[in-house]
């Protein structure tokens, strides 16, 4: 979708099978100039608990400000709480051009999403429509096989990248984007981990949002940040919410770790070593949910 944002993301009941799976991923592949190597890989095979004594865990201020539901930041406090509780200190820091990331992050994605799409056009990759002509062909091709999410970060994408705007919107989301990679950098001088909730509601009805996809996009506000500065993030259970509409439901919040450049494996011990002693990851919503 977007070449300098996508990551590989696995997915796990728990940390350690996490790292499991991580073991046989990771690694440079001499044919894949965009691999490179992960350092103590070979603790993930067989992951231990970190020790959390000591741990210093930042708490972003911006990503604890209004906007997030009362539910999950419930549980967002109990998480903190059971990590002090192991002897983790916690740390107020700040990253002051958070506030930028939402805007900076879909201005690059539709960019580059706009960029990339441009070779599926039924001559080269992928679908190929029959068309009166060269021109319906290729546009037969790319009405049926785009939806209208990609149709809309295409168009965006063209838009922001055109003559008289690139400057206006792609070159000033790239120096925005150094500025959050280096809010980071001074944050991780202070503290070894940031501890944020991955999103400020719990999910969200399938469909309910697409007419409305700046509110969609605004759930993303917790997670861009980490793509942007190119750092390594994880997502754990922390416990259950109910929506702020359905006060009877209980659905899952996440806990999200972010960490400074390649520390995926300690990113991994740590995630381990809460879920050693709490129980979260063990649980379900009920079914109703």
């Amino acid at each position: 979708m977007a070449s300098s944002l996508d990551q590989v993301g696995p997915v796990a009941s728990n940390a350690r099978n996490l790292a499991a799976g991580l073991s046989v991923i990771a690694g440079k592949d001499p044919l894949d100039s965009t691999s490179m190597d992960l350092p103590d890989r070979e603790r993930l095979v067989d992951l231990k608990a970190g020790n959390l004594k000591g741990l210093r865990v930042g708490l972003p201020k911006e990503y604890f400000e209004n906007g997030i539901d009362p539910g999950v930041r419930q549980v967002i406090g109990t998480a903190i709480h059971d990590l002090a509780s192991e002897g983790a200190e916690l740390v107020d820091v700040s990253l002051p051009t958070t506030s930028y990331a939402i805007e900076t992050y879909y201005l690059i994605c539709t960019s580059e999403v706009s960029s990339n799409m441009s070779r599926f056009d039924g001559v080269r990759y992928g679908l190929r429509e029959n068309g009166q002509s060269l021109h319906g062909m290729i546009s037969e091709t790319r009405d049926k096989g785009f939806g209208p999410e990609v149709k809309r970060r295409i168009l965006l994408g063209a838009f922001c990248l055109s003559k008289g705007y690139y400057d206006a919107y792609y070159l000033k989301a790239l120096k925005a984007r150094t500025l959050i990679a280096r809010d980071f950098t001074e944050a991780f001088k202070k503290v070894d981990v940031l501890l944020t909730p991955v999103s400020p509601t719990v999910a969200f009805k399938i469909g309910s949002k697409l007419q409305d996809p700046m509110s969609m996009y605004m759930a993303d506000v917790f997670t861009v940040t980490s793509s942007l500065a190119a750092l390594p993030c994880l997502s754990i259970p922390a416990g259950f919410a109910a929506p702020a509409d359905e006060p009877q439901k209980a659905l899952p919040v996440g806990l999200q770790l972010i960490g400074p450049s390649l520390s995926d494996v300690k990113l991994l011990e740590w995630a381990w070593a809460f879920q050693s002693v709490t129980d979260h990851h063990r649980k379900s919503p009920p079914l109703d949910a």
